[in-house]
């Protein structure tokens, strides 16, 4: 039996695991509509209180008097706000470091999409060097943006996330930091090694394995103080936040670990494993962390808790049921079994049943308090981010169905896809998510509230001009390369005025990330007014301005 067969039974066994386990909270009565389960994010007291650190207090106060009227008293529990505090402040500095590194890779990647954007449509520009030619210095962005940036804000959100929900401090910080310096180490060293020319050669796999161990050692490093934690939590009910936070966790060890093995996976069994670990890489490292960032997130700013608990466990166990396999209809047409393709359509299609679930309760949940995003940028951050996770999930189940699929694969309507997921859905929810965090972590003021619009404007238009783009001359692109009347020059050909208005979403998105990074640097460096008591809107704050 091939190594590609054993990795997919595994993941089919895990689903299996999971289902008995769904039905044997079925029997407990766990399902059950849990009203309480849902309030357990706010301290007594906080329910009907808008909670949002990146506004100024004239901002804060609009936003307040905006929201409907608080259902409880709004003296919040100190005991409870101790509690939170004391999280905050024992996870401040793994943080800081992994956001601060998060923000390097992020210029890297950004500086590196554009030269490879721009070489798609002038071919011969800066090409007197190996490490810019299109091949190496695409893929240096491609590592930049998925290992340095998300997987390190990834890694920022859960440790200042769960220390939080479970009422306790993070337990053994220091070996996150010393996990979080050798993921960062081999993250530098990969991408180093594939400009020079040293690569594994697979998508998503391209460092080399010999490096992959630091990484591996890093994320063990990181994930186990994250378990520890968990074990020593002041809390009896898990919200769902925590759920999805601890399965990605292990989620991510495993696939990493698994699709890196040396001289294991070879010819079609390792294009078989090199897609079960791509997609799964978005659907169960990715995605767990933004869905549950929103889970906490988007009912903490508006001050209402989530209006189905259940739905928010429905669509945690439907994730874990039907995404592992879904890799596989990147397959579809090559030397592969035929019903290893269609197991992944069916749970590609069947992904739509988590999606909806987390659809229909964020749109519960902000019924009557969608107007709040005019006042809180980062309330913008991540409902754009939902409503991206839904867009990009069903045209995902549709991209997977043969009849479009034959138009669609090879082509440019794949990537304008791909970058909808992990720019529009999963990056969009980390600044929203940062932007919350960072006033908690240095308790300082984001110094110039106005740069956060200004962001997401410049994000969302970027991403805006980037998807529509591609997608359209994609299907072009696709079509042209199925008429055997047309020669394939042509199939190329349509696609140069889609890939210049690539690249303007692209610095588009740039100056973004521009605004972003500096922005953080000026917080960091102290500029703008202090927020004393880790920046809690229940307390009195008196601004002291720094430089």
């Amino acid at each position: 039996m091939d190594s590609a067969i054993l990795s997919l039974l595994g993941a089919f066994l895990l689903s299996i695991i999971g289902l008995f386990a769904f039905i044997w909270s079925l029997r407990k009565g766990l399902l059950v509509e849990n009203p309480g389960a849902a309030s357990v994010i706010f301290a007594r007291g906080e329910i009907g209180r808008i909670d949002d650190p990146s506004l100024g207090d004239r901002a804060h106060g609009a936003m307040q008097a905006a929201a409907p009227p608080a259902a409880e008293p709004t003296s919040a529990d100190q005991g409870e706000v101790s509690d939170r505090v004391e999280a905050d402040r024992s996870s401040a500095f793994p943080v800081f470091m992994f956001i601060a590194f998060a923000c390097l890779w992020l210029l890297v990647g950004s500086v590196a999409g554009l030269i490879a954007s721009y070489k798609l449509h002038e071919p011969d520009w800066l090409v007197q060097q190996a490490w810019l030619t299109f091949g190496r210095i695409r893929t240096v962005h491609l590592n930049a943006v998925i290992y340095g940036w998300s997987s390190n804000a990834a890694l920022a959100v859960i440790l200042w996330l769960l220390p939080r929900m479970l009422r306790t401090r993070l337990h053994g910080g220091i070996w996150a930091m010393m996990g979080g310096s050798l993921i960062n180490t081999g993250i530098a060293a990969g991408i180093g090694a594939i400009a020079v020319g040293w690569s594994d050669g697979m998508e998503f796999l391209e460092i080399p394995w010999q490096i992959d161990i630091f990484i591996f050692v890093g994320f063990a490093l990181v994930i186990l103080p994250a378990l520890y934690t968990l074990v020593n939590r002041r809390i009896e009910h898990l919200y769902v936040s925590v759920w999805y936070f601890t399965a990605a966790l292990l989620w991510i060890a495993v696939l990493f670990g698994v699709a890196n093995l040396p001289g294991v996976h070879t010819g079609v069994q390792q294009a078989t494993t090199n897609w079960w670990y791509g997609h799964n890489a978005l659907g169960l490292w990715f995605t767990p962390v933004a869905v549950g960032a929103i889970y906490y997130f988007l009912p903490k700013i508006i001050g209402r808790p989530v209006v189905s608990y259940n739905l928010s466990l429905l669509g945690f166990w439907t994730l874990a049921f039907f995404y592992g396999q879904v890799g596989g209809h990147h397959l579809i047409g090559g030397p592969v079994p035929g019903w290893l393709t269609t197991l992944s359509i069916v749970q590609s299609v069947m992904m739509i049943i988590p999606v909806l679930a987390f659809t229909i309760n964020m749109k519960g949940t902000l019924k009557g308090q969608m107007h709040l995003a005019r006042y809180s940028p980062t309330l913008r951050f991540m409902m754009f981010g939902g409503l991206m996770y839904l867009a990009s999930s069903v045209q995902g189940s549709f991209e997977a169905l043969r009849s479009i699929n034959a138009v669609t694969h090879f082509t440019h309507f794949t990537v304008a896809h791909a970058h909808l997921g992990m720019y529009a859905f999963v990056t969009m929810v980390f600044f929203g998510a940062i932007y919350f965090m960072m006033p908690r972590v240095l308790e300082w003021e984001w110094p110039y509230p106005w740069l956060i619009s200004l962001h997401f404007w410049l994000a969302a238009l970027g991403i805006s001009i980037y998807f529509v783009g591609l997608t359209i001359g994609g299907w072009l692109q696709g079509m042209a390369m199925l008429d055997a009347a047309r020669p394939f020059g042509e199939s190329v050909a349509v696609t140069l005025p889609w890939l210049k208005s690539r690249s303007v979403g692209g610095l588009v998105m740039s100056l973004g990330h521009l605004v972003f990074v500096g922005h953080f640097l000026a917080m960091a460096l102290r500029f703008g007014p202090d927020r004393t008591g880790a920046a809690l809107f229940m307390q009195p704050r008196e601004a002291a301005h720094g430089k």
